[in-house]
């Protein structure tokens, strides 16, 4: 069996033509009947080395991280970042290994944050919930983990990097608002889906360069979807009381609209991040809404099966459901979206 990652290394080393590859891909797909574009690919393991890597991977940096800190409280983290992009070198950039790379990646960018965030001073308490010294400094070590998250990117260009990145620069903007406005925390929900919908907007640039899913840009904005669904998700739902178990049959109604809405605009930019993010919230409100119906003791196992069934019905007719979503927007917005209903062929040569 031959796997996503297999075909890409071998285009790149010229055992096969890019459109030898493409064309076994649109026969797979064909057999399978299901759109390639619709079918939301990312590659995250190519065979079980990938998770037996990771986890001798993990096991190495957190040895490393535990035995640096017992040495200097910042070294412990300095360690890991150094160590993670020491297995880069050879598990991303000469294995192309796709689980071990966002590992190492998340591990560089994390160890590089809490350097600063340690050497800074900020490590034990500090950040954006103290002074304003504080909120810069936190600032700061959003920045230069940013900072490393380009340089990452500039020489891997795992997918993840950029998410990574983005991340990192709105821990930074949340530190300058702290440092800037002190009573700015009462406006923090707003910010927080105000920055999620900058994510979201980069998302959909990187999703409309590559409309049809044939590269890793497709990979990128998967990623950056998966970032701002939360994002966005989490200020709404909050301000419905639905996070303090305040939720009534009123507010679970709203809730189910709501998710109804999330739903379209996910058939849309055929993105499922949008709703996997937003189903927790939907799970608490919707549990809300059974135990005021009477059925206590079983709320968590009805709501259980409804939203399961209603989900599993909406990836059974996503394709028919994305085409009639489609045909309801405009010509100019609906060319700039993934098409729905046909089989795309895809190349995916790696480029970004």
């Amino acid at each position: 069996m031959y796997s996503e990652s297999d075909l890409d290394g071998a285009v790149a080393a010229g055992a096969i033509s890019a459109e030898t590859a493409a064309a076994l891909r649109a026969h797979v797909e064909a057999r399978r009947a299901a759109p390639l574009v619709d079918e939301e690919h990312f590659r995250l393991i190519s065979g079980f080395n990938d998770i037996f890597v990771a986890i001798a991977g993990g096991l190495l940096l957190v040895a490393v991280g535990w035995l640096g800190r017992s040495v200097m409280p910042w070294l412990g983290s300095a360690a890991v970042a150094g160590a993670a992009w020491g297995l880069a070198e050879y598990f991303t950039r000469q294995r192309r290994m796709a689980l071990p790379s966002i590992l190492f990646l998340l591990a560089f960018v994390g160890g590089v944050f809490a350097t600063a965030t340690t050497l800074l001073g900020i490590g034990d308490g500090g950040g954006p919930d103290g002074d304003s010294a504080g909120a810069l400094l936190f600032a700061l070590s959003g920045a230069i983990a940013a900072g490393a998250a380009w340089l990452h990117w500039r020489r891997f260009r795992v997918p993840i990097t950029v998410a990574a990145g983005a991340g990192a620069l709105v821990a930074m903007l949340f530190g300058l608002l702290f440092a800037v406005v002190p009573e700015f925390g009462g406006f923090g929900m707003l910010a927080l889906f105000a920055s999620g919908l900058a994510v979201f907007a980069l998302a959909m640039w990187w999703d409309m360069s590559d409309r049809l899913r044939q590269t890793r840009r497709s990979d990128v904005a998967f990623w950056l979807h998966l970032l701002a669904a939360p994002m966005l998700v989490h200020p709404v739902f909050q301000a419905l009381g639905v996070l303090d178990n305040k939720a009534t049959m009123v507010t679970g109604v709203v809730v189910l609209l709501l998710y109804a809405a999330i739903g379209a605009v996910a058939l849309a930019i055929d993105r499922r991040a949008l709703m996997v993010s937003a189903l927790a919230y939907v799970i608490a409100a919707l549990s809300g809404l059974v135990r005021d119906l009477g059925a206590i003791s079983l709320s968590t196992a009805i709501t259980a099966l409804i939203i399961g069934s209603a989900l599993l019905l909406l990836s059974a007719f996503w394709h028919g459901a994305r085409a009639a979503v489609l045909g309801l927007l405009p010509p100019e917005l609906r060319d700039r979206l993934p098409p729905a209903g046909a089989t795309v062929v895809s190349a995916r040569t790696g480029a970004a």
